[in-house]
């Protein structure tokens, strides 16, 4: 079922209209007609299953049939990722608003390859919003992440500790009870941070500020690339939340 967003307020027998892209989109690309139905989600989190009452000059009316279940995870996931060359950013935005994540928040790190401008971070931004909302509807989301401004490593940290857990997954942990133990705490935390590495590895005063504030986990006995690293870790969380 085709999934939209629209930034109004909407309750059961309500008929609204939809224009602009998301329109053209149901018409032109969908080929979507009347009486077929979608899913619709609302900025203030809520979801309805509406039916097409009318589609005519670039318009489609719809009309509210009933409220559908949430799609969000119980918890707020804050990824926290160091920019990667290539597109694998994109991956990266992709994949975790598929898992849940509820922000993602680009971090400029020591070994980061890629340099911005200002000016390249504004039209990179653009972009990856627009990811995370394609990525929302394929994956029915209830409400679209945001994608955050780039942020200083040190100011990433201080944004991080205001939730009630900070993983660091860090490729020189060594074993798995750390792990396990923060599989453990997930459940007792409404909100969750993860930084994630950039491809040469946290610089050694990266992880020295974190190890008294979050808690340095493994993902194993092979290194993994930042991207991989990201949706590993994402994946974790998510299946301990939903199997709370």
């Amino acid at each position: 079922m085709q999934q939209i967003f629209v930034d109004q307020s909407v309750k059961i027998d309500d008929t609204f209209m939809v224009e602009g892209e998301d329109a053209r989109h149901l018409l032109q690309v969908l080929r979507m007609r009347q009486g077929e139905q979608l899913r619709v989600s609302t900025h203030e989190g809520d979801n309805y299953l509406c039916q097409i009452e009318s589609a005519d000059k670039g318009q489609v009316t719809l009309r509210v049939l009933e409220e559908v279940a949430s799609t969000e995870l119980e918890k707020r996931i804050y990824l926290f990722q160091a920019v990667p060359k290539g597109d694998r950013m994109e991956t990266v935005i992709e994949k975790a608003v598929e898992l849940g994540v509820y922000e993602i928040i680009p971090v400029e790190m020591k070994y980061c390859v890629v340099k911005l401008d200002a000016k390249k971070k504004a039209a990179r931004l653009k972009r990856y919003q627009a990811i995370a909302e394609s990525a929302a509807k394929q994956s029915k989301r209830s409400r679209i992440p945001v994608v955050h401004d780039f942020m200083t490593y040190r100011d990433a940290m201080a944004y991080a500790k205001e939730c009630d857990l900070c993983l660091v997954p860090y490729e020189c942990a060594k074993g798995m009870e750390a792990t396990k133990d923060a599989l453990t705490k997930i459940r007792d935390a409404k909100t969750i941070s993860i930084m994630i590495g950039p491809e040469g590895g946290f610089a050694k005063e990266e992880i020295d500020a974190v190890k008294d504030c979050m808690q340095v986990v493994s993902l194993g006995s092979r290194i993994l690339r930042t991207d991989t690293a990201a949706i590993t870790t994402m994946s974790m969380v998510m299946l301990a939340t939903e199997m709370q």
